[in-house]
C-alpha cells in the first residue's frame, strides 16, 4: 500500500514542545454544574487504556459477537447488504478534497470523511476485503494533506479528528507504521493543536452549553483515545480537558431530556455525546460518571414524542421537519434500558454503520409500553399533545414557549405545529440559508423565516424592529393530560413586554379530537394584533369570514374563529407584512399561505380558535364553551 510523504509536518520534538510549554489544563477555567461527573487529570485519564485496537466503540470480541448476530439476524443482513453496497461504490469515488465553497465551512467535506471511514472501516472489519482498506487509505491520506482542518469552524476540525480515530483504531493491524505515523501527526497536528488553543484559556466552545460543545469534545476525545498510548502527553491533556468541559453542554439535558435547539440538532448533539461516553467506555471501561448526570437517562425519549403520526417533527428553531434517524437511539436504549427508544429508530434506520454495531432488537410501540400521551418538557419549555400513538391518523400538537436566547431559536415563542388526518396542517417554515448576510449577527432578526411572523404565533404592533423581545423567556404555567382533555398554557408577556401588558396562549386537546387555540391580550395603550397559522393547504373562507375549510391531500380541517365574534379571517402569503424586514435573498416560501387574523386598536382581547378535523360521513362536533384560560 502507497504512502504519501506529509509534506509541512512537524516533527515528533516540536510537537512535544509545543504541549510542554503550553499553559496546561489548569488553565481550563470552566464554570462547572453543581453537580459533576468525575474529574480525571491528565496525569490519571489514560491510566487504564486498553491495550491494542480496535477500542473505539467495539473491540475485537465486541465485532466478533456482532457477526454473530448478523448471521442470526435477517434484517441485520440486510443492513450489511445496503452498507456493503455503499462501500462499494466507494471504491471508484474520488477522496475528498479541500473545498470551502462558502467561505467559512469545510463542513460538509469532514463529515463526508466520517461516513466514509466508517462505512469502510466497518466492512472492512466485517467482510476483512483488502479493498475497503485501501480506499479507506486514499480518503485519509488525502485528508492528512490538508493545509487544516479549517479551525476557525472548529467543529470541521472536530469531526475530521473522530474521522481520523475510527480509521486509525479499527484499521490499526492494516497500516504500515509510516502509515500509521501520518495518521498520528495528523490528528495532533490538525486537531490537538488548535482544539488546546482553546482548551487551556477556556474559550469558544470549550464553554458553550450547546452542540458545538458535544461535537468538538466528542470528535477530540475519539482522537485522543486512539492514540492515546503513542502521543501520551497531548492525548491525556485533549481528553482531561473534555470530560471537563462537555458537562456544561450535558446539563442542559436537565431536568427531562429535552434540547432547547429543537429535534435536530438534537440528533447532531447526542451523537457526538453518545459517541464520545462509548469511546471511553471501550476504551478506558469507564465514562467517569458522564452517562449518570440528570436526564441523560431520558433524551431518548425526546425525538419520539416530537416525531408526530406522520413521521414529521415538530421542528422548532434552525430545524427541517423530517424525521429524526439516530443510531445513537440503540445505545442510548441498551444503556438505560428503554427498550421503546429502540424500537423508534428501528422504524427509521437508514442504515448508519453505528446502527449495526448498537443495534438493540428488543422494545414494542409506545402504545404497548405505556407511554403517556401528552409530555412537557420543562426548561425547554415545549410541550406535545397527541390523541393517539402509533397511527397516522391521529391528532398531533408542538407547542413552544422558551427561551429567544436558545442557540439556533427563532423568535417563535407561542408558536405551535398540528397533524391530524395524515397531513401536516399548522407548519413551521424550519430554518433559511445560514449564508445569508449576518444569519448568526445583526441581521438574523430580519429574516421572515426566524420572526414571530414566519411562525403560528402572536405579531403585536409589526414594524421595522424584532417583532418578539430577543432576550425574552417565557414558560408553560400549566399543563394537564388527561383521558378526554389535555392542555399546555404559556405566559408568553416577556416576549411582548414592549406593547402588552399581558399575553397568554393556551391549546387545548377536546375529546381528542379537536384543538381549541386560545389568546388573551391586554395592553395599556391601543395595539395592533396579528394572529398567524401557516399552512401548505388550500383555504376557502366562508362568506361571513369566521370560519374555513383548509383542504389538502383529499381531506379536509375546519377552523373556525370563535372569538372575538367581530373578527374575520383572511388569507396571506408567507411573506412580510407592509413595513416589515424584507431581505431579498431569503427563501420564498412556495406553496404555503397563512391564514390570519388582524384586530386594530385592541387593548382587551380574547382570541379563540377552533381545529376540527372532517373525516367521512362525521359532523362537526359542537363548538367548545369558551372560558378564561385561567379557569381552564
Amino acid at each position: 500500500m502507497t504512502t504519501p510523504t506529509g509534506s509541512g509536518l512537524l516533527g515528533r520534538m516540536n510537537r512535544r514542545s509545543f504541549f510542554r510549554a503550553g499553559a496546561g489544563l489548569s488553565a481550563l477555567t470552566l464554570v462547572a454544574p453543581a453537580w459533576s461527573a468525575e474529574a480525571p487529570t491528565r496525569a490519571t485519564v489514560l491510566a487504564t487504556l486498553r491495550k491494542g485496537h480496535p477500542r473505539l466503540l467495539a473491540s475485537a470480541a465486541d465485532l466478533a459477537a456482532l457477526k454473530e448476530r448478523i448471521a442470526a439476524d435477517p434484517l441485520l443482513q440486510g443492513w450489511q447488504k445496503k452498507l456493503d453496497g455503499e462501500a462499494r461504490k466507494l471504491l471508484t469515488a474520488a477522496p475528498s478534497r479541500y473545498e470551502i465553497p462558502d467561505g467559512l465551512r469545510l463542513l460538509t467535506t469532514s463529515r463526508r470523511v466520517v461516513s466514509r471511514v466508517y462505512t469502510l472501516g466497518l466492512m472492512y472489519r466485517l467482510e476483512g476485503k483488502e479493498e475497503y482498506a485501501k480506499r479507506a487509505w486514499q480518503e485519509l491520506a488525502a485528508a492528512a494533506e490538508f493545509q487544516d482542518w479549517n479551525p476557525r469552524h472548529f467543529l470541521d476540525t472536530a469531526e475530521m479528528t473522530h474521522a481520523f480515530a475510527i480509521g486509525y483504531d479499527w484499521l490499526y493491524e492494516v497500516w504500515t507504521p509510516e502509515q500509521r505515523s501520518i495518521l498520528r501527526r495528523a490528528i495532533v497536528e490538525k486537531g490537538f493543536q488548535p482544539a488546546l488553543k482553546l482548551y487551556r484559556p477556556g474559550t469558544g466552545w470549550t464553554k458553550a452549553k450547546h452542540n458545538w460543545n458535544q461535537v468538538c469534545n466528542g470528535g477530540l476525545a475519539l482522537g485522543a483515545l486512539a492514540i492515546g498510548d503513542e502521543e501520551p502527553e497531548p492525548a491525556a491533556e485533549i481528553l482531561a480537558a473534555a470530560v471537563k468541559s462537555v458537562q456544561l453542554a450535558m446539563a442542559e439535558f436537565a431536568p427531562d431530556g429535552a434540547w432547547k435547539e429543537g429535534p435536530g440538532y438534537w440528533d447532531y448533539a447526542t451523537a457526538y455525546n453518545v459517541v464520545l461516553l462509548a469511546g471511553l467506555d471501550s476504551a478506558l471501561g469507564s465514562d467517569f460518571g458522564l452517562s449518570k448526570l440528570p436526564a441523560f437517562d431520558q433524551t431518548g425519549l425526546f425525538p419520539l414524542y416530537f416525531t408526530g403520526p406522520i413521521g414529521r417533527t415538530f421542528n422548532y428553531a434552525d430545524a427541517h421537519e423530517g424525521g429524526v434517524r439516530s443510531p445513537q437511539r440503540f445505545w442510548l436504549s441498551r444503556r438505560f434500558n428503554q427498550p421503546v427508544v429502540a424500537w423508534s429508530q428501528r422504524q427509521v434506520a437508514a442504515p448508519a454503520p453505528q446502527d449495526l454495531l448498537w443495534y438493540d432488537p428488543r422494545g414494542e410501540g409506545p402504545k404497548a409500553s405505556g407511554l403517556p400521551l401528552d409530555r412537557y418538557f420543562r426548561e425547554a419549555e415545549v410541550a406535545v399533545l397527541r390523541s393517539e400513538w402509533e397511527n397516522a391518523q391521529a391528532l398531533f400538537v408542538g407547542f413552544k414557549a422558551g427561551d429567544n436566547k436558545a442557540n439556533h431559536s427563532h423568535l417563535d415563542l407561542g408558536s405551535f405545529v398540528f397533524d391530524a388526518l395524515g397531513e401536516r396542517w399548522g407548519v413551521d417554515l424550519g430554518s433559511d440559508n445560514y449564508n445569508m448576510p449576518a444569519y448568526f449577527g445583526g441581521k438574523r432578526w430580519t429574516y421572515y423565516r426566524l420572526r414571530a411572523e414566519g411562525h403560528n404565533t402572536l405579531v403585536l404592533n409589526p414594524g421595522e424592529g424584532p417583532d418578539q423581545v430577543p432576550s425574552a423567556a417565557t414558560r408553560i404555567t400549566r399543563f394537564q393530560s388527561q383521558p378526554g382533555n389535555a392542555f399546555a398554557i404559556a405566559d408568553l408577556t416577556p416576549a411582548y413586554e414592549k406593547t402588552a401588558t399581558k399575553v397568554w396562549r393556551g391549546i387545548r386537546l377536546l375529546d381528542r379530537n379537536q384543538v381549541l387555540v386560545q389568546d388573551e391580550l391586554q395592553a395599556a395603550a391601543a395595539v395592533e394584533a396579528w394572529w398567524f397559522f401557516h399552512t401548505p393547504a388550500a383555504v376557502a373562507i366562508d362568506g361571513n369570514g369566521q370560519g374555513a375549510t383548509l383542504s389538502q391531500g383529499g381531506r379536509s380541517l375546519r377552523v373556525e374563529l370563535l372569538s372575538p365574534v367581530a373578527a374575520k379571517f383572511q388569507v396571506l402569503e408567507a411573506e412580510p407584512l407592509p413595513g416589515c424586514p424584507n431581505p431579498p435573498e431569503q427563501a420564498k416560501n412556495k406553496g404555503i399561505r397563512k391564514l390570519a387574523i388582524h384586530l386594530a386598536g385592541v387593548t382587551d382581547v380574547r382570541i379563540a380558535v377552533r381545529l376540527a378535523p372532517l373525516t367521512a360521513g362525521s359532523e362537526v362536533p359542537l363548538p367548545p364553551s369558551i372560558t378564561e384560560l385561567a379557569s381552564w
